[in-house]
């Protein structure tokens, strides 16, 4: 590629995380608090990519002016050099099989290079879908001991993430949850027994990192359950729990009351994990 292809593709790899970051689809791939800083480098990509074309393009037109001075027309091709004439690195003979190299004498790269767009037409017009039940099942737990519980605000039912509620119930035996009812929403995941858990992906950075956190459901389960199907469930502490058998991490449950399918969120993983 050419300095003017190179910033092409540049200017295509800027628009791309624009794209991206104001279209809501980075949260498919990282988490929400990293858009500014995805809106800053596509700026600086795309500027970067227009200041490249317009050097480009200027200094091309110096070079027409230069070569068209007045009083010194161009040798015809095969003429001899003249007599003072020093030899310089430009003067390399190229002989009839240097096909690498274009009638400007510039070097060409090969066009198959031109295939590195193609995940960036990948990015902007094929959305990956979210991890699921399939990663779920396959990944222990990462639920970890909270570092403290924040005071809970008034209301009923309590509205809580699928980290808080676990933490809190996990590791605080649901004490600071004062026996109030709670509503969690999570996809669904369903075990290799059956077993039903409300999941919810807690991301660290991005999606490369996102590990599952898992509540077992038990009380008023709707009678069918589709993995993947988000659902809205409200229910109380309970205090049963069992083993992830990926890792043995603890999965807490939670008394369904009632349950609700709700469409996909908009981000559908879970930021708490590092709060």
């Amino acid at each position: 590629m050419n300095r003017q292809a190179q910033a092409v593709v540049l200017f295509l790899v800027g628009a791309a995380l624009l794209h991206a970051g104001l279209s809501g689809l980075y949260l498919r791939y990282v988490k929400a608090g990293l858009q500014p800083m995805l809106l800053a480098s596509g700026t600086v990509l795309v500027v970067t990519a227009l200041a490249t074309l317009w050097y480009e393009r200027r200094g091309a037109g110096t070079a027409a002016v230069g070569a068209g001075a007045p009083g010194q027309a161009p040798a015809p091709p095969g003429s001899p050099r003249p007599a003072d004439h020093r030899p310089t690195p430009d003067d390399h003979h190229h002989g009839p099989d240097d096909h690498h190299h274009g009638p400007d004498g510039h070097h060409r790269e090969p066009r198959i290079s031109w295939l590195l767009v193609l995940p960036l037409f990948a990015l902007i017009l094929v959305a990956p879908p979210a991890l699921g039940s399939y990663s779920a099942v396959r990944t222990g737990t990462a639920l970890q001991p909270p570092y403290g519980y924040a005071a809970l605000p008034a209301g009923s039912p309590l509205r809580l993430s699928v980290v808080d509620y676990a933490g809190r119930a996990a590791y605080d035996r649901g004490r600071s949850l004062g026996g109030r009812p709670v509503q969690v929403t999570g996809f669904v995941a369903l075990d290799r027994t059956g077993a039903p858990y409300l999941v919810r992906m807690a991301l660290n950075c991005c999606a490369a990192d996102a590990q599952p956190v898992k509540i077992g459901l038990t009380g008023r389960i709707p009678p069918v359950l589709q993995p993947d199907s988000w659902l809205q469930v409200t229910g109380i502490y309970t205090p049963r729990r069992t083993r992830d058998p990926v890792n043995g991490g603890p999965i807490p449950f939670l008394a369904v009351t009632q349950a609700k399918p709700v469409p996909t969120p908009r981000d559908p993983y879970d930021e708490t994990w590092n709060q």
